[in-house]
């Protein structure tokens, strides 16, 4: 057929409009296509979810609440997630260490990885559990929204507008910080492990028993001094406030919380996993309430304030 023949001009139109639509047709595929996101913890990948929005498609390793976080072990199919996803985020300063076996296992060169540890400066042997920080949520929101935009420049500016939202949904929590500190700084409590520490210091409580906790924390003994000296607390009634990991209840743990209910010292239940159907802010706002609620319940004629451990 020769080339100046009509037939052929209208053949090769066809073939101009069909590739035309092909890759129109792609274009339009990788900009539906949603982001794959991978976080060690619920918690992050609420928050991915929370700035990505329909963007995004996550996986959070772990999100049971009834879990001890610190009995889990990798699956096959935790690989084949992490394999697969353009952006990870996880905890570091040793919670997690699991993950860093799982990435050097599965290597890819396009995949951004996000360390929460890394980004507000804590190392191995600090407290790991950085999401208790008023101060850790807003670091990695940013550092989340920052990479979204770069995977899909396209919709930047969602992922700007979904940070701004991020950031203001979270000053209920620092005025909810802010109110306990003003009334309660410096009252005594304790805890069996220091999941609510840096709250805690937020607060600006005085935390006792910080030995025993990290012993707990470490899967290490008690020394017999510390078992009594945590004991004599509650049983004097010299900490307003037992806060446990409701998610980690070993024989001493028990012992602790019974101890209390003899004692009439408020407990209060925290978690180291975001509980189903709740965001970060409410899981936040929740366990301050809580706390606020057994600081108030104990502050009438309550305890003594006596030495920090």
């Amino acid at each position: 057929m020769k080339k100046n023949n009509p037939m052929w001009k209208c053949v090769l139109r066809a073939a101009v409009s069909a590739l035309t639509a092909f890759a129109v047709g792609q274009a339009a595929h990788a900009q539906d296509a949603k982001i794959p996101v991978v976080a060690a913890e619920n918690f992050y990948g609420d928050v991915v979810q929370q700035l990505g929005g329909d963007r995004v498609d996550v996986t959070s390793i772990l999100s049971n609440p009834d879990q001890d976080p610190h009995l889990f072990e990798a699956s096959p199919k935790t690989a084949r997630a992490l394999q697969h996803a353009s952006l990870v985020v996880y905890n570091g300063a040793d919670y997690d260490p699991w993950m860093t076996k799982l990435l050097a296992a599965s290597k890819n060169d396009a995949r951004k990885t996000l360390v929460t540890a890394e980004l507000v400066g804590k190392k191995s042997g600090d407290n790991p559990h950085l999401w208790y920080d008023p101060a850790t949520m807003p670091v990695v929101a940013r550092a989340v929204s920052a990479a979204l935009a770069s995977a899909d420049p396209a919709h930047k500016a969602a992922y700007d507008a979904n940070l701004a939202k991020f950031l203001d949904s979270l000053k209920p929590i620092a005025g909810k910080v802010d109110a306990l500190r003003s009334q309660y700084a410096h009252a005594p409590v304790t805890a069996t492990e220091p999941v609510f520490g840096y709250m805690s210091d937020a607060i600006g409580l005085d935390m006792r028993n910080q030995r025993f906790q990290l012993a707990a924390m470490n899967d290490t003994e008690a020394s017999a001094s510390d078992i009594a000296a945590f004991e004599r607390d509650l049983r004097e009634r010299r900490v307003r406030v037992l806060i446990y990991n409701s998610q980690a209840t070993e024989a001493l743990t028990k012992r602790m919380l019974t101890l209390a209910q003899q004692s009439h010292v408020p407990t209060v239940s925290v978690t180291e996993t975001q509980p189903a159907g709740k965001h970060y802010q409410q899981w936040m706002l929740a366990q301050l309430d809580a706390l606020g609620n057994a600081l108030a319940a104990n502050n009438a004629g309550g305890a003594n304030k006596g030495t920090a451990q």
